[in-house]
């Protein structure tokens, strides 16, 4: 195939956004390759988030490259794809072009050459993409839904609309979350939050889990470093953000809706900066090796930080000093690396797990611990 300059195919203009207009239109596996990226999710240098695909699954895309190699494939999804504002819609003359819902007319999409970036990314389809890629045959043609975005905000953000109902990995969602500025589902908007907070947990250098964070942007060697389940660390939040008797929930206006971050931020840096120094022989362990970082260990331990941090003054002078002594009157009980639990039936340090059960007993049981240890000073 000699590498055309652009692609012009017949397509319907969908009436739908103006800001963002929407085109029906089929493409070849082989034009497909030539104007669509896979932006797959990643961090800047300096932290920033970029892309939004997740890793590709192999056997899923080797399972539909047989597919497409044996005989009569029909593929009737779309592949959705953003496109910058470069590509250019080009109308059918007549009458009746235009009914009200949709317009005829031909996309002409510019080619790239000389390295020079795509026009497209691929948001939903991935790994049809990557399976129409290996393909024997090239020209098969596959339906596309392809709209205009030139942000990858607003690329990011219907990633996020489009997969949050399907399997797709959890602390990838999270992850994406704060990055995205346009207006979003309730319960889509209760998660960004905690996973912010998550974010500045993994990336701030005065926070004890520096790097320690496992989030799916990471590189593969990033990722033998950190050691705490990110979802562990959200989950405990979003449970502790929307509990009136969390110590995070006065941080909350309910009835304008604003939130003081900088006060939630004061309280997980003392609290957890505390823990560190209660658990220096458990902190940044993997959790086969910590149940402290386990997500049982983590949960647990928030739920604990309940109890502690309700009458605390994170930035006080002496606010370390009071956490670390109230975490002393727990720590004699914990069981992070080795022995055995005596008051929990005896189970083994490391035979507790990331459960609702195990997660209840524990928590429930440093919670007592604590409150009776209080109690009898």
């Amino acid at each position: 195939m000699i590498r055309p300059t652009s692609i012009s195919r017949r397509a319907l203009l969908v009436n739908q956004n103006a800001d963002h207009p929407l085109y029906l239109l089929a493409l070849t596996s082989e034009e497909l390759d030539l104007i669509a990226d896979i932006s797959r999710v990643a961090r800047t240098d300096a932290g920033e988030l970029i892309g939004y695909q997740r890793p590709e699954v192999q056997n899923h895309v080797k399972n539909i490259v047989s597919y497409l190699d044996g005989e009569s494939p029909l593929i009737p999804n779309a592949i959705i794809l953003a496109v910058s504002s470069s590509v250019r819609f080009v109308r059918s003359r007549g009458p009746g072009g235009d009914d009200g819902v949709a317009a005829g007319g031909h996309l002409e999409i510019p080619v790239p050459t000389n390295g020079d970036q795509r026009p497209a990314f691929v948001v939903d389809g991935q790994q049809r993409m990557l399976a129409l890629r290996q393909a024997k045959n090239r020209q098969f043609p596959i339906p596309v839904a392809a709209f205009v975005a030139d942000t990858v905000d607003v690329q990011r953000d219907q990633f996020v609309r489009v997969n949050s109902s399907k399997p797709l990995p959890a602390g990838l969602v999270t992850e994406l979350l704060p990055a995205i500025s346009t207006p979003i589902s309730p319960r889509l908007a209760a998660r960004k939050l905690p996973s912010a907070l998550v974010n500045q947990l993994n990336s701030d250098s005065a926070s004890p889990f520096k790097d320690l964070i496992k989030r799916p942007a990471m590189s593969k060697d990033e990722r033998k470093s950190a050691v705490v389940t990110d979802t562990s660390l959200i989950a405990g939040l979003e449970e502790a953000l929307q509990s009136p008797s969390s110590c995070l929930f006065p941080y909350r206006n309910i009835a304008t809706g604003e939130t003081d971050t900088d006060g939630i931020w004061a309280v997980l840096l003392c609290y957890w900066t505390a823990v560190q120094a209660t658990f220096p022989e458990a902190w940044g362990l993997p959790p086969t090796k910590s149940r402290l970082m386990h997500g049982v260990g983590i949960r647990s331990m928030t739920r604990l930080m309940d109890r502690v941090m309700s009458n605390t003054d994170p930035l006080a002078d002496d606010a370390q000093d009071k956490v670390r002594a109230d975490l002393a009157l727990v720590a004699g009980k914990c069981r992070w690396t080795e022995g055995n639990w005596e008051d929990l039936g005896g189970i083994a340090w490391n035979q507790l797990q990331n459960v609702p059960r195990d997660i209840k007993v524990l928590s429930n049981y440093l919670i007592r611990v604590y409150v009776q240890a209080k109690a009898g000073h």
